[in-house]
């Protein structure tokens, strides 16, 4: 699965996760900490970040629990960072 493709998931996602309601690419770049140019980049496959594909086969290795443990974990010291 092309990088492009793992980010188009996840903001069709997190659209789902706020009942359905589109978000701007610009949103979701100002949520993220991004430029809005590096987030459309990211999104049509002209650019991408290159941990992503390395974070998920990492992830891939971990039980769905341990998955979901640590990705709240890296969520809240991200909260606790700003």
């Amino acid at each position: 699965m092309k990088t492009s493709d793992i980010i188009n998931l996840l903001h069709n996602a997190i659209e789902a996760e706020n009942l359905g309601k589109k978000i701007s690419q610009q949103k979701m770049a100002d949520t993220y900490g991004i430029s809005m140019r590096t987030y459309q980049e990211w999104r049509l496959g002209s650019s991408a970040p290159l941990a992503i594909p390395v974070v998920f086969s990492m992830l891939g290795a971990l039980k769905d629990e341990d998955i979901i443990r640590l990705v709240r974990k890296i969520n809240a010291g991200q909260k606790d960072d700003k």
